[in-house]
């Protein structure tokens, strides 16, 4: 069993930053392509942010978030950070952390079998 759980969001002004922990426990928790996701009311869930497993050092990014979000590991690799700087009102939405034993590469396409709870992010203007 693998378990996923997030913490962090909250409430910010335009401009303002926020971070985002995800943790995964269970069965090999370091050996996982780790994802974050977002969903904001009336769009489809999309990706924001993968990372790779630590040996292959690859992240992806969508577009609407290049150079203002980073994704990393901690020191534990089990543990994955998203630190979102410069946040628009169109950021908001519900994240959500997810991981896969899915490869490398590509990750906004694999497939992501564990999912967090969720987490709301608010931005106002």
């Amino acid at each position: 069993q693998v378990q996923v759980v997030q913490s962090g969001g909250g409430s910010v002004q335009t401009g303002g930053s926020l971070t985002l922990s995800c943790v995964v426990s269970g069965r090999k928790p370091s050996d996982k392509v780790v994802a974050w996701f977002r969903q904001a009311p009336g769009k489809e869930r999309e990706i924001v942010s993968a990372i790779s497993r630590k040996a292959y050092g690859r992240e992806f990014y969508a577009d609407s978030v290049k150079g203002r979000f980073t994704i990393s590991r901690g020191r534990a690799e089990n543990v994955v950070i998203l630190e979102m700087q410069n946040l628009k009102p169109e950021d908001t939405a519900i994240y959500f952390c997810a991981a896969s034993n899915g490869p490398d590469y590509m990750m906004q396409l694999v497939k992501y079998e564990y999912w967090s709870q969720g987490t709301q992010v608010t931005v106002s203007s």
